[in-house]
């Protein structure tokens, strides 16, 4: 093993309300901080990869606009403004320290293709043996899809995955999870800590509380979670709480911390539970459900109550027991007509020659806890 790789990796993931006033104006101070205590993890032996949002926010305050607009073009219009003044200002902050930054987009297809995904991690891997710090943003003005909601928590989360980081940081404009939203009730409590196997989103966990960003604590909640079940230790905290990175990573009492699992799931199967767009979704009855749960089974159409969605084979849909809840995700085998004429159906009483089940065990991961 290299030198570089014997070090702890950390990936250090802060939001666009965390960078920006309420005017989108890119608050330099907080940069210089996060900057700074990188550089001290860096001296302590540590790497680091920053991810960073805040890039349409950018934007709209570089333009002058009173308001984050909605519609595709224009944002990704202020991404392509806003990029370049936020990599400007970690530049300079991180030339201050004597450490080169590198910018590095990506998007969710670099984790779902397989020459993509290794050609990311070599590219990182070779950045930080390099000695440098890759700042790592969603690449917002080509995405072919919606800005979507939490894309930079789920990018960090995968990043951790990809390059088999220790630790996760993602801070935030709030202390952490909480049993309610604070905002609205007073008797809301901090949790400091999740363990494997506890229910992560059994607690209420809301949306962004700014207009500036997409993010808020549901999608930091998905990427502590992703993280969890790579094995990586995983915090949320509010960014500028006092050395806020470096008392993450060194286990402190900061924020809520979620341990990482025993589970390790592939690149494919993180992919089909977390980052691929869900095209559907079937209610199975309290049986499959049952059965699922003991990861051994394929989902046959005898157990499917109702099907909702238009998906084709190949989609990524969800598997919900009785009550809504959601308890695997996996690869659709039959379409949502295919699915929806043999639910109910024996797999023995299907037409010869087409598929008889709808999402194969190879295909499927389940959600526990």
């Amino acid at each position: 093993m290299s030198p570089r790789m014997a070090r702890r990796l950390v990936i250090v993931k802060i939001g666009t309300s965390s960078l920006t006033d309420a005017r989108g104006v890119i608050d330099r101070s907080m940069i210089r901080s996060i900057c700074t205590q990188i550089a001290g993890l860096r001296a302590s032996g540590d790497d680091v990869v920053l991810v960073t949002s805040a890039a349409v926010s950018a934007g709209v305050s570089a333009l002058g606009l009173p308001e984050r607009p909605a519609d595709m073009r224009t944002l990704q219009a202020l991404a392509a403004v806003g990029q370049s003044r936020l990599m400007e200002v970690y530049n300079a902050e991180f030339a201050t320290l004597g450490i080169v930054a590198a910018q590095v987009l990506l998007v969710p297809h670099d984790f779902v293709d397989r020459r993509q995904y290794l050609h990311a991690r070599e590219t990182l891997e070779r950045l930080l043996e390099l000695g440098c710090v890759p700042v790592v943003n969603e690449n917002d003005a080509i995405a072919n899809d919606e800005i979507r909601f939490g894309d930079n928590d789920r990018i960090a989360a995968l990043l951790s995955h990809l390059l088999r980081a220790e630790v996760l940081v993602l801070l935030t404009d709030t202390d952490g999870l909480y049993t309610s939203d604070p905002r609205r009730d007073p008797d809301a409590r901090l949790v400091d800590d999740v363990r494997p196997g506890d229910p992560l989103m059994s607690v209420a966990a809301g949306e962004s509380g700014s207009n500036r960003g997409s993010g808020g604590m549901a999608s930091k909640l998905s990427a502590a979670r992703i993280a969890a079940w790579s094995g990586t230790r995983a915090v949320i905290a509010r960014a500028d709480a006092e050395s806020v990175v470096a008392r993450a990573v060194a286990g402190d009492r900061v924020g809520t911390t979620f341990h990482g699992a025993d589970r390790n799931l592939s690149s494919r199967q993180l992919w089909i539970a977390y980052a691929s767009e869900i095209r559907g979704r079937v209610t199975v009855d309290a049986g499959a459900a049952s059965a699922l749960a003991r990861g051994t089974v394929s989902l046959l159409p005898a157990g499917v109550l109702r099907v909702e969605g238009d998906f084709e084979a190949g989609d990524t849909i969800e598997v919900v027991d009785p009550a809504g809840s959601v308890v695997a995700r996996g690869l659709a085998v039959m379409s949502a007509e295919q699915a929806s004429a043999a639910r109910g159906r024996r797999s023995a009483d299907l037409a010869d020659g087409g598929p008889t089940v709808v999402v194969h065990r190879d295909g499927l991961v389940l959600l526990e806890g």
